[in-house]
C-alpha cells in the first residue's frame, strides 16, 4: 500500500493506493469521510480515500506519505469512526535496499536486456535490467515492489519480453541523487554496503 497527500493539489484528502483496477470496473462504498474503492467484478480492493484527512491524521506531506505503525493505526481508527468496516495493513520494510547481483544472463528475447538474480537480504529477486553496465558481483540499489520512485512511478511486478521482473535496479538519476552522471547506467555501490540494508 502507498499513501499520498497534497492539500494544495487535491484538497484535504488522503489517497491510499493498493492496486490498479480497470476504470470501467471501479465502484465504491462511502461511509462518512471514508471511501473504499474496489473492483465490481472481483471485489478486490483498489484503495481508499479519506476526506477531511487532517481531522484524523497529521501529515506535512506533499506527495507520498511515509507509512508508520502510528499512521496506519490512525487511518484504521478513522475508518472505524466513520463506520467503514475495513482495516489496512502496510509493509513497513524499506523499499530501496542494497542488492547483490548474483548472476546476469542475456534475455532470450531482447538484445539490450539482461535477466539478473539479485540477493536483497530477505531473498533473491529476478530483475530484468537494460543498463549497459550491470554485471554479476556488483552491489546495487534495488527498488522493491511497492517503491515509489522520485518521478512518481510505482514499482510493480512486470513481465518484459516474456521474463518476469520483480523490482528495478536503479541509476543515480532515477534515485534523484545530487550530481548524478548523465550517461546511462546503474549506480554501482562500494562492496562495504551490506546486502539487504536500506539505501536511504
Amino acid at each position: 500500500m502507498n499513501a499520498f497527500y497534497n492539500k494544495e493539489g487535491i484538497g484535504d484528502t488522503l489517497l491510499l493506493f493498493i492496486k490498479d483496477i480497470p476504470e470501467d470496473r471501479r465502484t465504491f462504498d462511502k461511509k462518512g469521510d471514508a471511501v473504499k474503492i474496489y473492483d465490481a467484478e472481483t471485489k478486490e480492493t483498489a484503495g481508499y480515500n479519506l476526506f477531511n484527512a487532517s481531522k484524523y491524521v497529521q501529515t506535512g506531506a506533499k506527495g507520498q506519505v511515509e507509512l508508520t505503525e502510528d499512521f496506519i493505526a490512525k487511518v484504521n481508527a478513522a475508518f472505524k469512526e466513520n463506520g467503514l468496516d475495513e482495516e489496512v495493513t502496510a509493509d513497513l520494510s524499506p523499499k530501496f535496499v542494497v542488492g547483490y547481483v548474483q548472476t546476469k544472463e542475456k534475455h532470450p528475447n531482447a538484445d539490450k536486456l539482461n535477466v539478473c538474480q539479485v540477493d536483497v537480504g530477505e531473498g533473491v529477486l529476478q530483475i530484468v535490467c537494460g543498463a549497459p553496465n550491470v554485471e554479476a558481483g556488483q552491489k546495487v540499489v534495488v527498488a522493491k515492489i511497492g517503491a515509489v520512485m522520485p518521478s512518481g512511478l510505482i514499482i510493480k511486478p512486470a513481465e518484459l519480453r516474456g521474463a518476469a521482473s520483480s523490482g528495478m535496479i536503479c541509476s543515480a538519476k532515477e534515485l534523484d541523487l545530487p550530481d548524478a552522471p548523465a550517461e546511462k547506467g546503474i549506480l554501482v555501490l562500494e562492496d562495504s554496503w551490506e546486502t539487504g540494508s536500506s539505501f536511504f
